[in-house]
């Protein structure tokens, strides 16, 4: 089954995927029996049947976890620093093939699964680099008689939770500081999509990751598997991505544990065009920003907030940009928009639509879902909605751009941050002035000027408000796997 746009053998790939859970160094069956299909969201073909596991296994893979912590926390850090050298060449090395399964289980054109295959193999380079520097401090306390010590200790075993829309990306984005710091793990991938896991598992087997540092679950039932787990104090840190609604649960329950958290939710970008703006670039940006995976990305631009005064050009522009789009099977030539991940995320986008258009909005182009196999859904520009209208204020994650106008700067700011979310955000003006007092009103976590897409390995990724705390990415995300210890030496001279 050797498919046009891809020297891979998908067939064979995915026989050769194991389908168990990886716990201790060793592939096992689920303790329930249970198995669950994952499905092609394109054909709705079964690709494989995989293992279900329960609270007995989660608690298997814990136990594994903390077993091997002690002995992996003391490994040197070049030891651990060449690991990841290795698992950033492996991945580097069967890009294709990571490429494929993604399209397979998620439905993103190939071109946009190699792009995540290269993104994500950089996080691997990044913390391979990053391993050998956490620096610590030494220096005397200001009264004298004391000499501090600092120093960064792994915080120790890990809960991973990733979600289904970048299944490689999101993993190496937790697991590989985890690995840089002397962290276990027990990485639960989204059920959706928990194919790319099963092969990136097999690669950093061979990439040298040792028994029990990494060990994985995936089940039908995720509160099962993360509710033992945050319930018992041997774990030490959850690092989320995902929805709002289930970061707040996630939270609530690492609380009685105090345990260290990272989350990283959901979004609400806006995109900002003021009237000096290049609207070609900035129609070329909210391509980038709106429809990067099918626009089912937590920075993906969902409120379109245009100058007045250009707001009929770059309408025009986005619409007929969006025209040009081909939807289809991610796996064929000539694609650039995949099926939505599963029926309910079409119906949710249907939903949004129909309440836009009741609250003002015009349907400009596409509006609705394709028929035949597959979750396809068109690329939509609305214009016109309510700032009171769901579109505007939930995230959308799907291929469909709201417009909405606005006069001046402080509206602009206004409209940006009337929302619970922060995460990323968008300018595009020629004026640099503007943009840093932009930048300085906006409530998120992360700004692009005049780019559409601004993530990269070595910067810190997150957001604010209901986006989430922490970052994932940069020297910051190593910092998210680590505790500073503090030691007082008595100062020498002291007694002399």
């Amino acid at each position: 089954m050797a498919d046009s746009t891809t020297s891979v053998d998908t067939k064979a790939l995915l026989e050769s995927l194991p389908t168990g859970l990886f716990i201790g160094g060793e592939w096992r069956d689920a303790s329930s029996g249970e198995t669950f299909d994952v499905q092609n969201p394109a054909t709705g073909e079964v690709l494989a049947t995989l293992q279900s596991a329960n609270s007995d296994d989660a608690l298997a893979a814990l136990d594994a976890a903390v077993k091997v912590q002690t002995d992996w926390a003391r490994t040197p850090a070049r030891q651990r620093s060449e690991i990841l050298a290795r698992a950033y060449q492996l991945v580097t090395e069967r890009t294709e093939e990571f490429a494929a399964l993604m399209t397979l289980e998620m439905g993103k054109p190939l071109a946009e699964a190699r792009g995540e295959v290269k993104y994500g193999a950089e996080y691997l380079r990044w913390f391979s680099e990053e391993t050998v520097r956490q620096y610590g401090n030494s220096q005397e306390v200001p009264e004298g008689g004391i000499r501090m010590v600092t120093r960064r200790k792994p915080v120790g075993p890990c809960l991973l939770i990733t979600p289904w829309n970048f299944p490689l990306a999101m993993a190496t984005r937790k697991f590989a500081p985890a690995i840089a710091a002397g962290c276990t793990m027990v990485l639960k991938p989204a059920e959706l999509t928990p194919l790319t896991t099963q092969y990136f598992v097999q690669t950093m087997i061979e990439a040298g990751v040792p028994e029990g540092v990494l060990n994985v679950v995936c089940g039908t039932d995720p509160a099962a598997i993360s509710e033992p787990l945050i319930d018992d104090p041997r774990l030490r840190k959850v690092s989320f991505t995902g929805s709002t609604a289930v970061g707040k649960i996630l939270m609530k329950q690492a609380a009685d544990g105090v345990l260290r958290t990272s989350m990283e939710l959901g979004g609400n970008a806006p995109f900002i065009v003021f009237a000096d703006a290049d609207i070609d670039q900035a129609v070329a940006g909210a391509m980038a920003a709106k429809m990067r995976n099918i626009g089912e990305a937590c920075t993906a631009a969902n409120r379109f907030l245009v100058h007045k005064d250009v707001a009929d050009e770059f309408t025009d522009k986005l619409v007929a940009a969006m025209e040009k789009l081909t939807v289809g099977n991610g796996m064929d030539d000539g694609v650039d928009v995949g099926p939505l991940i599963e029926e309910k995320a079409r119906q949710n986008i249907a939903g949004l639509i129909e309440d836009a258009k009741k609250n003002g909005a015009t349907v400009l182009t596409g509006g609705g879902a394709i028929d035949g196999d597959g979750f396809f859904f068109q690329p939509t520009v609305l214009r016109g909605a309510s700032t009171d209208s769901r579109i505007f204020q939930e995230e959308i994650f799907g291929p469909v751009a709201s417009i909405y106008e606005f006069t001046d700067e402080d509206e602009a700011i206004d409209l940006a941050n009337s929302t619970p979310y922060g995460l990323a955000s968008y300018i595009f003006s020629e004026n640099s002035d503007r943009m840093w007092r932009l930048a300085d009103g906006l409530e998120f976590g992360i700004v692009g000027f005049n780019a559409g897409v601004v993530s990269n390995a070595a910067v810190p990724f997150g957001g604010v408000k209901q986006s989430g705390q922490g970052r994932e990415g940069g020297a910051e995300g190593l910092d998210e796997y680590t505790e500073v210890q503090y030691i007082g030496v008595r100062d020498p001279y002291a007694n002399k």
